[in-house]
C-alpha cells in the first residue's frame, strides 16, 4: 500500500543509510495487529474488566487513531515540525483526559508521593488532577519522541520497545505487582513488535514510518502507566536513548540550532560512524536495555535512581570518546 500510495523513503541525506526507497506506514501494522487482539479481548472475554475501564481504552484507542493519522499525512506531505508538534500534544491529551492517570509514584528516599492534588471538577463529567495529568503528559510525550529520535537504525526501536514491554510484563507477573491485565497488554505489543521486527531488522524491508516511531512510544509510555507506575522500569529500558536525546537537544542550544533539525549526532549513528556496523549497533544497544531493564525486577527505587546516575555519567564519557575519536578522523 505505501508503494501505491508513494509513501516512501528515499535515500537522500546525511542521516539516511539505505540505498534504495523504503515503504513507509510500518506503524500501521503493529497499529492493526495491537488493537484487533485487544479489541477481540476487550469485547470478547472479561480479562480486563476488572481493573481497566473501557473509558481508557477508548482514550489510548483514539489517542493511536490520531498518530496513524499524523504519520499518514507527515509520510506523505512533509507536515512541519510545529503542526507535527500540535498534533502529537493532541493525541496525549485524549488519553490522559480519556483516564490515563497515575495516581502515586514510588519515592525513592522512601515512602510515596501522592500526585492527586490541584484537582478540578468537570462539570458532572469526571475530574482531572493538575499535576497527576501533567506528569503523564510529559512523560508520554518524552517517551514518544524518544523512540522517534532512536528510529534511525533498522529494528533499533521495534526492538527496544519490544524488550521493554517484556520487563514490564515480567515485573507484572511477580507477586509484589501482580497484574495479569498488563501482562496480557505488555504481550500483546511485545508480539506485535516482534512480528513487525523479522521485516524491520537490517536490512530493513519497511520502515515505522512517523506515526509508527511515535506510536510505539505512547503505547509503552502508557503500559508504564496503568501498571501502576512502572515508570522506572521503562525508563531504564529506554534509558540510554533518553539520555542521548537530552544530550542532543542541548548540544544544538549549545550551537545555536533548532532542536527539531535532525543530524548525526545521536549516539546510534555515532557507533556506526566509528566503524562498529549497523546490526553491532544495535544489538548492542538490544543488550544495554535488556541488562539495566533486568535489573528493574530486584532494584529497590534508590537503587534504580542510582543506577540512572551511573548511566547518565557513562553517557557523557562515551558522547565526549567518540565527539574526540570523530574529530582526530575528520583532521587526518
Amino acid at each position: 500500500m505505501a508503494k501505491k500510495l508513494d509513501i516512501v523513503d528515499k535515500p537522500e541525506g546525511i542521516r539516511k543509510l539505505h540505498t534504495q526507497a523504503i515503504p513507509l506506514l510500518g506503524g500501521f501494522a503493529i497499529f492493526a495487529s495491537f488493537w484487533s487482539v485487544v479489541g477481540y479481548l476487550a469485547f470478547f472475554t472479561d480479562i480486563f474488566h476488572r481493573h481497566i475501564e473501557p473509558r481508557e481504552f477508548v482514550g489510548v484507542f483514539l489517542g493511536s487513531s490520531i498518530l496513524m493519522c499524523l504519520g499518514f499525512l507527515d509520510d506523505k506531505k512533509n507536515l512541519s515540525p510545529k503542526v507535527r508538534l500540535l498534533i502529537t500534544c493532541l493525541a496525549v491529551a485524549v488519553a490522559v483526559l480519556g483516564g490515563v492517570d497515575l495516581q502515586k509514584v514510588t519515592n525513592p528516599f522512601g515512602g510515596i508521593i501522592n500526585l492527586e492534588i490541584f484537582g478540578l471538577d468537570l462539570f458532572g463529567y469526571g475530574h482531572i488532577f493538575v499535576l497527576a495529568d501533567l506528569v503523564v503528559f510529559f512523560w508520554l510525550m518524552g517517551m514518544m519522541y524518544t523512540t522517534k529520535i532512536l528510529d534511525g537504525l533498522d529494528g533499533l526501536t521495534t526492538g527496544i520497545v519490544f524488550i521493554g514491554s517484556l520487563m514490564i510484563a515480567s515485573l507484572s507477573s511477580t507477586a509484589k505487582f501482580y497484574q495479569p491485565e498488563t501482562v496480557v497488554l505488555s504481550l500483546i505489543l511485545a508480539g506485535a513488535c516482534l512480528g513487525f521486527l523479522f521485516f524491520n531488522f537490517h536490512p530493513a524491508k519497511i520502515f515505522l514510518g512517523e506515526g509508527g516511531s511515535l506510536l510505539l512510544g505512547f503505547l509503552l509510555g502508557v503500559l508504564a502507566v496503568i501498571a501502576g507506575g512502572k515508570i522506572a522500569t521503562a525508563l531504564l529500558v529506554m534509558a540510554i536513548p533518553i539520555l542521548d536525546l537530552i544530550r542532543v537537544v542541548f548540544m544544538r542550544l549549545i550551537h545555536g540550532q533548532p532542536i527539531y533539525k535532525g543530524d548525526r549526532r545521536h549516539l546510534h549513528f555515532q557507533l556506526v560512524d566509528a566503524g562498529l556496523g549497523h546490526r553491532q549497533s544495535v544489538i548492542l544497544f538490544y543488550v544495554i536495555a535488556f541488562a539495566f531493564g533486568f535489573t528493574t525486577l530486584f532494584l529497590q527505587s534508590w537503587q534504580k535512581l542510582l543506577v540512572l546516575g551511573m548511566l547518565s555519567v557513562a553517557m557523557l564519557a562515551l558522547g565526549f570518546w567518540l565527539a574526540r575519536k570523530k574529530l582526530k578522523s575528520s583532521k587526518s
